[in-house]
């Protein structure tokens, strides 16, 4: 039998296929869920403020969850965490789907269901990013990741969505929403079927292990603070979705607009820049990792901003298009490195925190980067701003660079044909070989 390409070689594994396939079905569900509770809003007769009240209980939710999603991930195995996520997400959406089919549903129950979504998904990536080192040899990271970055796009912004909107325009809300409950509860199914791993910590006995929560989470934290880095690493990305989420989200319809097109041309903006995610998710996930991976990382996500002026700068639909391909290709192409990065040279016994510190400080500032998107575009013009969401990435990306000596720091700590995952310093070698 012939050899699997590097991009799909850790579909070998048997355990490894089935937490893609629980993966792949959760993020089916979360895109048939973004779609169904808008309609669902709209059936009920609610509006924007009714809507913004499921997504933003949704979000806070996630956000309030994932810190301690990545205490449990390193204290409790976490198949236990990926069963719980996916038996509440789908527990949730179905009674709310039922309700809705009978004809029962009012607003506050589809915002609590909403809630409890959202506080579900803020444990699931720290679990996950743990649970995938424990079934996927170290070779096999970088391709897992890449897999993972090319099917998130695909079901969760393309196929997720459409699926719910046929539901919705052929049968009902609430039938997109039992779609999204059955797709749960398979992704449960899928987890069942996985081993249960233990948690890869220290031994008790020797004194690294905290003693509480809080002793946990400021452990996570203190490594973070002393690992130069990962500190810089997230400190210039969220800097870099200030810059760019809220323009990219909140001024690229009215850039589009303004150019002749509508709604069907933003559909294919987002579509571009999904498929582009999915492709340089595959590029990277085909290739090994590159020898000075944090200045391969942080420069795609910097110099992958620029396209961004295009839409300020030009009114060349194709041009657009064009532009959230290449953007979308250069964000999942650096993600992919860095998820590899965490798995390769965190300690196991701190991967779970420093995953959900990595969700949580990264998207900490996208509220308010799409809070202020419309009041800085009225104030300096909307090419201005756009020209920020384009430039300042690339001089962030440099500061990070030079600011945490990330080319020193690859020397010394060499990840390229397979090499074992190397320290911080003296005590993070301690950490590595517990």
């Amino acid at each position: 039998m012939a050899p699997l390409p590097r991009a799909l070689s850790p579909l070998r594994h048997r355990d490894y296929r089935l937490l893609a396939a629980s993966m792949a079905l959760s993020l089916l569900a979360a895109g048939l869920w973004a779609v169904a509770a808008v309609w669902q809003v709209v059936a009920l007769g609610g509006g924007p403020a009714a809507l913004s009240l499921v997504t933003g209980l949704s979000a806070g939710g996630m956000l309030a969850s994932t810190l301690f999603g990545g205490v449990l991930a390193d204290r409790v195995p976490q198949w236990y965490l990926l069963l719980a996520v996916a038996l509440v997400q789908a527990a949730a959406v179905a009674v709310v789907a039922g309700l809705s089919l009978l004809g029962l549903l009012t607003l506050w129950q589809l915002a609590a269901a909403g809630l409890a979504v959202g506080l579900a998904t803020g444990l699931y990536y720290p679990a996950y990013s743990a649970q995938l080192p424990a079934l996927v040899p170290e070779g096999d990271l970088l391709a897992a990741n890449g897999l993972e970055g090319a099917v998130r796009p695909l079901l969760q912004n393309a196929a997720g969505p459409a699926a719910a909107g046929f539901l919705v325009a052929a049968v009902s809300p609430g039938a997109a929403l039992a779609a999204t409950a059955i797709a749960s509860l398979l992704a449960a199914a899928h987890v069942l079927a996985l081993p249960v791993t233990p948690v890869r910590r220290g031994d008790p006995d020797d004194g690294a292990r905290p003693a509480g929560v809080l002793a946990d989470l400021r452990e996570g934290f203190a490594y973070m603070l002393r690992t130069p880095w990962l500190l810089a690493t997230l400190l210039f990305a969220s800097l870099m979705v200030l810059a760019l989420l809220g323009p990219l989200e909140v001024l690229v319809p009215f850039a589009i607009r303004d150019a002749g097109g509508g709604p069907t041309q933003h559909a294919y903006v987002l579509a571009a820049f999904g498929i582009g995610g999915a492709i340089g998710s595959l590029v990277v996930a085909s290739l090994r990792l590159p020898r000075r991976y944090l200045t391969v990382m942080v420069a795609l996500w910097g110099l992958g901003c620029v396209p961004m002026v295009v839409f300020g700068l030009s009114s060349s639909l194709p041009l657009m298009i064009a532009a959230g391909a290449l953007v979308g290709a250069a964000f999942e192409a650096g993600t992919v490195i860095w998820g590899t990065l965490l798995q390769r040279r965190v300690p196991p016994a701190l991967l779970g925190r420093v995953s959900s510190l990595d969700f949580f400080v990264s998207l900490s500032l996208m509220p308010l980067s799409m809070a202020l998107a419309g009041p800085v575009s009225e104030l300096i013009g909307s090419a201005a701003t756009f020209l920020v969401a384009g430039l300042a990435p690339p001089l962030l990306a440099a500061v990070a660079v030079l600011a945490a000596r990330m080319p020193a720091d690859e020397v010394a700590h060499p990840l390229d044909g397979g090499a074992a995952p190397a320290g911080q310093s003296p005590a993070d070698d301690v950490l590595d070989r517990v």
